[in-house]
């Protein structure tokens, strides 16, 4: 029941985002409304905000004018599953990574002086600054014998977003057992990885799912972002810049890849509920 609810919750809460968009298309002004030539609020007119029901019908609209196109709702879901198996691939390299960095500083507390600093700086890098980069050097490697292909610096960047929240969460989990659990597993002579696998593990799932959940919006934002910082296509990233320059004779078209991309998010969160149901046993109280 509490799963339900979650969804109906998250239903109504689109439904009352769409009735606002389309009361602000009612009441809004054509030309927006700003302070001293500042714009707070967006134009309301059909060309920056299409009415819902348009965008919803421009998904059955062929993507082209040819012959034989296939529709925009086709396009769209092609890209997202390019996308989606990119931000699986950063999802995953990040929560090893992220999980290798938490054991590794809770074990050594020299470590956790060395590496946690720089665990938070590596966020404040923009993924602009970082997407150069990572194109450069994966020019020059090789995978298995296999050149480098340009999905996979988009999955490094998502993963690079990823890392963060596992490492921080983990290593929060692993802290969590109190002295005296410690001190009862210490008493039976339990050795440090018997400690990691039969208390601060499992006592670290309350704090490692919600910690998942951000990493997988972290990797579908990463994807998304190092799609349109590195030129890569095939995924939504790109498909939104190219939407984006048809929006003047095509308002509604744009919309369409950007609704693309929330849906991905909301598969990816959907995918990572379905792991917390899996981890469930470990952490009764519910992450």
């Amino acid at each position: 029941m509490v799963r339900l609810r979650s969804v109906l919750y998250g239903g109504a809460a689109l439904a009352v985002i769409l009735l606002l968009w389309e009361g602000y298309k009612l009441v809004g002004s054509p030309q927006g409304w700003s302070v001293n030539e500042v714009r707070l609020l967006p134009r309301a007119d059909d060309s920056s905000m299409p009415h819902v029901w348009t965008v919803a019908e421009r998904f059955t609209q062929p993507e082209i004018s040819a012959e034989g196109s296939s529709s925009v709702l086709v396009a769209v879901l092609r890209a997202a599953w390019f996308s989606f198996r990119i931000s699986l691939a950063g999802w995953l390299g990040g929560v090893l990574v992220g999980v290798a960095l938490a054991v590794l500083m809770q074990r050594f507390r020299t470590a956790r002086d060395a590496l946690l600093p720089y665990v938070v700086i590596s966020q404040t890098v923009p993924l602009v600054a970082i997407a150069p980069v990572v194109v450069g050097w994966g020019g020059q490697l090789a995978v298995l014998g296999q050149p480098w292909q340009p999905w996979m610096s988009v999955a490094v960047i998502s993963g690079y977003l990823a890392f963060f929240p596992v490492a921080v969460g983990m290593l929060r989990g692993l802290d969590s057992p109190g002295p005296a659990q410690i001190a009862l597993m210490q008493a039976y002579a339990a050795s440090w990885w018997q400690t990691l696998v039969r208390l601060r593990l499992p006592a670290s799932v309350g704090h490692l799912v919600p910690a998942l959940r951000l990493a997988a919006a972290a990797s579908v934002i990463g994807t998304i972002v190092a799609e349109i910082s590195t030129g890569t296509r095939g995924g939504i990233g790109r498909l939104i810049i190219e939407y984006a320059q048809a929006a003047t004779g095509d308002p509604a078209r744009p919309w369409t890849a950007i609704a693309g991309a929330a849906a991905l998010g909301l598969v990816v969160a959907a995918l990572v509920s379905a792991l917390d149901l899996a981890l469930a046993r470990f952490n009764p109280a519910g992450a």
